[in-house]
C-alpha cells in the first residue's frame, strides 16, 4: 500500500537519506512540506497503522482509506505535534484510529440510511416495526456517544466497533492499562445514564 495523494507544493529531496532521522525531525520536515519525510514516517509506521485500521474497520479497502486519510492528516497537521505531550508514534497511531473510527461511523450511517427512510410510505409499503425500532435505537446510541468526552468515546468505540481488548487499547494508545479501564468504566457509566434518560434500557445495543 502506498501513499497515493499529497497536496500541491510537496517536494522530496532526492539525495536525502531519511533512515537515520528521528521521528521528531521527520515530523518537523513534513511540516515544511517535505514529501520524503512523510514517506519515511509511512515506511516506519504504515504496516502497524494498517493493522490497527483493519482491526477496527474489518475491510482491507476501508482500512487503506483510513490509513491514507490519517497520513494526510499527519501531513496537514505535523506542525501541531508536541513532543512534550506524546511520542510521534503514539500521535500518528491516534490519528489512524480516529480516522478508522470515522470510517466505521460513515459505514454505519450508510447502512442505517435505508432504515431511517423506511418509515416513509413508498411503492414498497411501510417499514416494519422492527426496522423502525432498530433505526431509532441506533440514532439514540450514536447521539449518546457524541455526548461523551473524546477519550471515553474513542475507548468505547474501539472496544465495541474494533473488538480491541483493554490491554490492546492501552498498547495502541500508549497509556497505562489502569487509565483505559478508568475511561471505559466512567464512559460506560455515563453512557448508561444517557441512554436511560432517552428511554433505552439496553445500553450496549447499537454500538
Amino acid at each position: 500500500m502506498n501513499l497515493r495523494v499529497l497536496p500541491a507544493g510537496a517536494h522530496r529531496h532526492a539525495s536525502r537519506d531519511y533512515s537515520d532521522f528521528p521521528d521528531e525531525a521527520l515530523l518537523a520536515l513534513a511540516a515544511r512540506e517535505d514529501e520524503g519525510a512523510l514517506a519515511a514516517l509511512y515506511d516506519r509506521y504504515g504496516r502497524v497503522a494498517y493493522g490497527l485500521a483493519l482491526r477496527i474497520v474489518r475491510d482491507p479497502a476501508l482500512a487503506e482509506d483510513a490509513v491514507q486519510e490519517a497520513f494526510l492528516t499527519v501531513w496537514r497537521t505535523a506542525a501541531s505535534f508536541r513532543s512534550d505531550r506524546s511520542k510521534p508514534s503514539a500521535w500518528i497511531l491516534t490519528l489512524v484510529h480516529r480516522r478508522a473510527v470515522d470510517v466505521v461511523r460513515r459505514e454505519e450511517r450508510r447502512r442505517a440510511a435505508p432504515l431511517e427512510t423506511a418509515g416513509e410510505p413508498d411503492a414498497h409499503g411501510l417499514a416494519t416495526d422492527e426496522e423502525i425500532e432498530l433505526s431509532d435505537r441506533r440514532r439514540i446510541v450514536q447521539e449518546a456517544l457524541r455526548r461523551l468526552p473524546d477519550e471515553q468515546r474513542e475507548a468505547l468505540e474501539l472496544a465495541y466497533y474494533g473488538g480491541l481488548t483493554q490491554s490492546e487499547l492501552a498498547e495502541r494508545l500508549s497509556v497505562p492499562l489502569g487509565t483505559i479501564k478508568s475511561r471505559m468504566f466512567t464512559g460506560l457509566g455515563r453512557l448508561r445514564d444517557l441512554l436511560a434518560e432517552a428511554g433505552l434500557d439496553e445500553p450496549l445495543v447499537g454500538l
